[in-house]
């Protein structure tokens, strides 16, 4: 989006360079990155990146309100809610769509967010690798509000590892070593010396908790979770005597609950100019008129499956009348194909990552997720056998 230094990136761009740049990443921990990593980092000019710096503030506001937090308990499902939950959320993650309002200028669009963990520790090594490989200008940065590399790092320590030893912290998935997101469970290690453990593995004697390692029998104290309800509850071949409902002597960095109460239900409380219309499916009489303009998201789902892009009326009415509170209709947000690429324009999509420590008053904006896209959404399975796609960072203009 800064047009010049885009330019020379494009004219710049060696293949050979970008497989030496990928086979980096897969040497790393002597394994192989399973996504898509793109071709190029996002350059955002900084009337844009303070646009997306509003736009999250604004969000933000709407979701935090005494108001809709009193209501977002009703959120959490039946028979999945955690005890001791933290005052608030450790991290918060608000998906923006890069489009264009009316007057030609570069609008954020909420797309979705989670008060739920990301990828902090990837989404710093990988545009500083960016860097190293390939011709990036000064005066552009993947933080906000000062941050740096070693600030971020000391913050994710605070949060996650608390007052604890880290080997009293552990890195809770569903075998994080299967998962494609596995890198940045092992930069987290790698810097913050906290064990990705998969939840079959926990030991729970009595109210404690425990995992092995070298044959060593360690209590856990603090947990950070990285659980994703939704794959957890398809999973019922793991054997495990340790569920997250369980009331046990253990403290939270990212609490379970919060993975519902600020997710895809908060979108209908949300009024803002960043957020295009979005209803519960339930408290719709009638439907629009043109449902060519909306799309059909489930609110408990895994990886994006079950969104209907092409709504149709016989589409909402096949949904069982009970079943409709699990539903939201949102007006399609209209991605603007801004990145100009050597094989065709990619959508923009900026992930704005919070931290929030345990004693703050509010969420610190610190780093982004950017992902590119050619298909019709966001997402590796719409954007098959495309190039300049992918998981990418935005550098921003300081």
């Amino acid at each position: 989006m800064i047009e010049e230094i885009r330019k020379k990136y494009n004219q710049n761009f060696k293949n050979e360079v970008y497989h030496d740049f990928l086979n980096n990443f897969d040497n790393l921990y002597q394994r192989k990155v399973e996504f898509r990593i793109a071709e190029t980092p996002v350059f955002i000019p900084k009337k844009l990146k303070d646009e997306l710096v509003k736009a999250g503030d604004d969000i933000l506001r709407n979701v935090l309100k005494p108001e809709y937090l009193s209501q977002s308990i009703h959120a959490i499902p039946k028979d999945l809610e955690v005890p001791n939950e933290c005052n608030h959320p450790h991290f918060i993650a608000v998906d923006f769509a890069i489009c264009k309002d009316a007057n030609g200028e570069y609008l954020p669009q909420l797309i979705e967010l989670q008060g739920f963990a990301s990828l902090f520790f990837w989404q710093d090594l990988l545009p500083r690798k960016y860097r190293e490989y390939f011709d990036i200008p000064e005066g552009l940065s993947h933080f906000f509000n000062g941050y740096t590399t070693e600030k971020h790092r000391e913050l994710m320590r605070q949060v996650i590892v608390g007052n604890h030893s880290p080997e009293n912290v552990i890195l809770l998935e569903i075998e994080p070593e299967k998962q494609k997101t596995w890198i940045d469970f092992w930069e987290t290690k790698t810097h913050l010396g906290v064990e990705p453990v998969c939840i079959s593995k926990v030991i729970k004697e009595g109210r404690l908790l425990f995992y092995e390692k070298n044959n060593r029998k360690i209590q856990i104290k603090r947990i950070y979770n990285r659980i994703i309800f939704d794959e957890l509850l398809q999973r019922n071949d793991l054997k495990r005597n340790f569920n997250l409902t369980d009331d046990v002597d253990v403290e939270w960095a990212g609490h379970p609950n919060w993975f519902f109460r600020i997710s895809k239900y908060t979108m209908p409380f949300i009024k803002s100019k960043y957020a295009s219309e979005c209803s519960f499916l339930s408290n719709l009489k009638n439907w629009p008129q043109d449902l060519e303009n909306y799309v059909l998201k489930p609110l408990y789902s895994f990886a994006g499956s079950g969104v209907v892009i092409d709504v149709t009326a016989s589409t909402l009415d096949s949904i069982a009348r009970d079943d409709r509170q699990y539903y939201l209709l949102q007006r399609k947000v209209k991605y603007e194909p801004c990145l100009v690429t050597p094989t065709g324009n990619a959508k923009v999509e900026v992930r704005l990552l919070y931290v929030w420590p345990e004693k703050d008053n509010n969420p610190k904006l610190v780093l982004n997720l950017t992902r590119l896209s050619k298909g019709a959404m966001i997402g590796v399975s719409q954007n098959k056998n495309m190039d300049w796609v992918g998981g990418s960072a935005s550098l921003m203009e300081v």
